[in-house]
């Protein structure tokens, strides 16, 4: 297995950070936060986990061990893959998930794009013993019960200075999303991230 990569950041994408490891890239599928840590031609330390299907090799890149753990862990319960497992921690810290099932807080895993109702009970009842209890004071991206009303804009304008836009064009680009993110808060909900930046670059391409 592959726990790790360290090397120079050759390139980012939307959802991908190419480590150069060796005179070779290494492509890593990554959360929004992830990546707004990272910058091209910088030096990047990334765990990782590698998922292996039938036609594909997938590498998983993460800030921390911890990230990476509790990717792996949340892959335990019956339905949740790779991308659900990594959908969830775009929207939510490792302690944030480990909060929200230890106290049975539905509305912080239904927040997450692609779980409903009756799945974030599932959840609930298969990940509780699972996940723990939460090992640190922060309380990741976003609070439990209440959704994030700011930050998601620190985030989203990060990412997109990595991805190599100016932070006239990040500011105007995360200006231009912010009544999705707006509608997101008023629906209690958390502003998804990762489809608030693919909205960001769809409005930069239309504007160049």
């Amino acid at each position: 297995m592959i726990a790790f990569v360290s090397g120079p950041v050759a390139a980012l994408a939307p959802t991908t950070a190419v480590i150069e490891v060796g005179g070779v890239g290494m492509a890593l599928q990554c959360t929004p936060q992830t990546l707004a840590g990272l910058r091209v031609g910088q030096e990047a330390r990334l765990a990782t986990s590698l998922v292996v299907r039938e036609d594909s090799l997938t590498l998983y890149g993460f800030a921390d061990d911890d990230e990476r753990q509790v990717f792996e862990l949340l892959q335990t319960a019956s339905g949740v893959g790779p991308r659900l497992a990594q959908a969830m921690l775009a929207t939510h810290s490792p302690d944030a998930l480990r909060l929200a099932v230890s106290t049975g807080d539905e509305k912080a895993l239904t927040a997450v794009s692609g779980i409903g109702k009756k799945g974030a009970q599932k959840l609930l009842l298969e990940l509780k013993d699972r996940l723990g209890k939460p090992v640190g004071a922060h309380i990741g991206h976003q609070g439990i019960g209440a959704p994030v009303t700011s930050g998601w804009r620190d985030q989203l304008q990060a990412a997109l200075i990595g991805l190599g836009y100016a932070s006239r064009e990040a500011e105007e680009a995360v200006t231009a999303v912010a009544p999705q993110a707006e509608a997101a808060v008023a629906e209690g909900a958390a502003p998804p991230v990762p489809q608030l930046l693919r909205a960001a670059l769809q409005t930069l391409n239309r504007a160049r």
